[in-house]
């Protein structure tokens, strides 16, 4: 006997048997069932990107620090619920192009198999989730003392700011921005560079000019390559994004080689600065990172202009055995310089 569309239920017509999206469930399950597909939009897969607020940590050579440990774990914690907050947004807007699209069909406010009040439901609960994160990092904060940012309204002040920032500038680009030529691009970065920041305000830490500019040029990288990739792979078709039509993969490449060269120059530069032990200054070892930077951006531009990837930068980490090995090399080599090779001085070998 035929289902009849009575049976579908509230589902779109792209889901009816026959129809593009025939391969995803025509029945959305019940409230418990939904739940993995709640869980599955908040994009858990997506938030290595936040891993970008870890580096203050780091770099500042706090990593035994637990007290500063645990606030930079709840900027990362809040960073995450926010991310997902603005993905689940994104989903419930975009739902009906997203039915067009090749791959963003699947996704489970566009297929159906996570209702919308639950879909707005789970957006209310991480946005509250990041809420609640922010004020308890900002309320430790208050009791940081010396506050290096104490001029600039202090430390907590500034990290609510950035991930409000980050939120409203999100929030802009799914609304306006992401319609608007370069815009779209420096909005991508401008996601990077806060959360970079919003670490070193957790920590805190000073920031080295050198680190900010470097993760600049770093984030315009991933953005400009994910557009190539987008346009290389979907172009104007539809159901892909309307501002790709305003690109060239030749203007595209160009900006691509500018911020390339001024990526590996101010990386360079600040693994030159001395290590005077002002939070994220450089230290001179550092530059025996080097070589593995520059493999890792080569590899990169390899897998954007002869595989055509890139599209999904946090993706392409864990899909690329050469990419992850090099990160997980500058990782071991930027902790051996920072932390082993000064608990070695200070803890001589004696025969």
């Amino acid at each position: 006997m035929r289902r009849s569309t009575d049976d579908i239920g509230a589902l779109p017509s792209s889901l009816i048997p026959g129809s593009p999206a025939q391969d995803v469930p025509t029945r959305r399950p019940g409230f418990l069932g939904q739940i993995p597909y709640a869980i599955r939009a908040m994009r858990p897969t997506q938030w290595s990107k936040n891993a970008l607020v870890l580096l203050a940590l780091v770099f500042a050579r706090r990593l035994t620090d637990l007290k500063v440990d645990a606030r930079v774990f709840l900027a990362f914690a809040a960073f995450c619920l926010a991310a997902s907050t603005i993905y689940i947004v994104n989903d419930i807007a975009d739902r009906e192009k997203d039915r067009q699209h090749p791959r963003k069909r699947l996704r489970p406010v566009a297929s159906g198999r996570l209702s919308l009040p639950l879909a707005v439901l789970t957006a209310c609960v991480c946005a509250a989730g990041a809420a609640a994160l922010t004020g308890v990092l900002t309320a430790q904060l208050l009791l940081v003392t010396p506050d290096p940012f104490a001029a600039w309204g202090t430390s907590g002040v500034l990290f609510a700011l950035t991930i409000t920032t980050y939120v409203g500038l999100n929030l802009a680009y799914s609304t306006w921005l992401k319609h608007l030529v370069l815009w779209d691009v420096f909005v991508i970065a401008a996601g990077f560079v806060l959360r970079a920041l919003a670490g070193a305000f957790a920590a805190p830490v000073p920031i080295s000019p050198w680190f900010y500019i470097c993760a600049t040029f770093a984030a315009l990288f991933l953005a400009l390559a994910k557009r190539r990739a987008e346009l290389a792979n979907v172009g104007a078709a539809a159901g892909s994004r309307a501002i790709l039509g305003q690109y060239t993969l030749q203007l595209l490449d160009q900006l691509i080689a500018v911020v390339v060269t001024c990526t590996l120059i101010t990386y360079s530069l600040y693994t030159f600065l001395p290590a005077d032990g002002s939070g994220l200054a450089g230290n001179h070892q550092l530059m025996i990172t080097i070589p593995f930077v520059l493999f890792g951006m080569f590899r990169y531009l390899y897998l954007v202009y002869v595989r055509n990837e890139g599209e999904h930068p946090d993706e392409l980490l864990w899909r690329d055995p050469q990419i992850l090995a090099t990160v997980v090399l500058v990782v071991l080599v930027v902790i051996g310089v920072l932390y082993g090779i000064p608990f070695l001085r200070s803890h001589p070998i004696t025969l």
